[in-house]
């Protein structure tokens, strides 16, 4: 009888939920946002030597170098092969601009006093690290990032990394960049603080892009995402086990939360499982904490690691 009534009362909790989440995105999609896009790699790569002035009349903040080093870089073969397979992949940027419109009347809903930045697309001869920079009002979009994950450029880096490196990750590596300045950082050292900390920038994604899939959120494969579903609770259980959780050992980081090939708690199962699993763990604890939490997504942002930790009870299946 008793599991009977559960069940009832999941199911309504569940429907209830969908119905809540339903009405706040017919809200969401009545916001109007502002999205100003500029295309400076394919103005950049279009331009000649005379028309220099004109482009750093229009973007100053991009020519602190005089127009020797421009023209230097209109001239080389390298540069000017990598701008042709800019343009050849980005020969426009509607879906993007679709996708940035929806994501941008996500932000505005649940931070109204955001401002929306400009954003400048450009090329940064492959400088994965800084793929998207947000600076104030500008976000910059390294598209030379973004080519497919087999592409020729791409021969030289990890497979960890590559994998990232397609147009689809585009607005989630935006949200990472937004969640750096509204996520507050840890207030101590702890694994559990960190984890919690990527938790709620996973989180973050799963209200302000809840159209996209987990895999592209975290920057998993869907095998490494399914991996990482499956063995939820041997993961959660080895953490427990060594007592992580309360540990400084900056070598965790390394091992867990760090971009890596693979995740490393010493056993046989290393080689077959995903990098950074301690976001993944940190994301369903938070993930658990809300689903029991009447906080609005601003209210979660300064809530301790502690806090959410205790609250959350969370446990993974088994």
């Amino acid at each position: 009888m008793q599991k009977h009534i559960f069940a009832l009362l999941s199911l309504f909790i569940l429907i209830f939920g969908c119905k809540e989440e339903d009405k706040t995105e017919k809200e969401i999609k009545k916001l109007e946002v502002n999205v100003s896009i500029s295309r400076f790699d394919k103005e950049f790569s279009e331009a000649k030597p005379e028309d220099l002035p004109k482009l750093r009349s229009k973007y100053p903040y991009l020519f602190p170098a005089p127009d020797s080093v421009w023209i230097k870089k209109m001239e080389d073969t390298i540069q000017k092969e990598l701008m042709q397979e800019v343009t050849s992949e980005f020969l426009d940027f509607e879906k993007e601009t679709l996708q940035l419109e929806d994501f941008y009347k996500h932000v505005k809903y649940y931070f109204p006093n955001y401002k929306i930045p400009h954003i400048i697309t450009v090329t940064n001869d492959v400088d994965y690290n800084n793929r998207i920079i947000l600076a104030d009002s500008l976000l910059f979009i390294g598209l030379d990032n973004y080519l497919g994950q087999d592409h020729k450029f791409y021969t030289s880096i990890q497979r960890y990394i590559s994998q990232g490196m397609d147009r689809e990750f585009i607005v989630s590596n935006i949200a990472s960049a937004f969640a750096n300045k509204a996520v507050p950082k840890p207030r101590d050292r702890t694994f559990l603080a960190q984890i919690i900390y990527y938790g709620k920038e996973l989180y973050l994604k799963d209200k302000l892009m809840p159209n996209a899939s987990d895999a592209v959120k975290i920057a998993y494969t869907e095998d490494q995402l399914n991996w990482a579903i499956a063995n939820e609770e041997p993961i959660w259980r080895n953490f427990i086990e060594k007592e992580y959780l309360y540990s400084t050992n900056n070598n965790l980081r390394k091992r867990f939360l760090d971009p890596a090939p693979f995740s490393k708690f010493g056993l046989e199962l290393d080689q077959e499982s995903p990098g950074r699993l301690g976001r993944y763990i940190g994301w369903q604890i938070v993930k658990s904490f809300m689903e029991k939490s009447n906080l609005s997504l601003v209210q979660l942002m300064p809530v301790t690691a502690e806090e959410i930790f205790k609250n959350s009870n969370y446990k993974p299946k088994k």
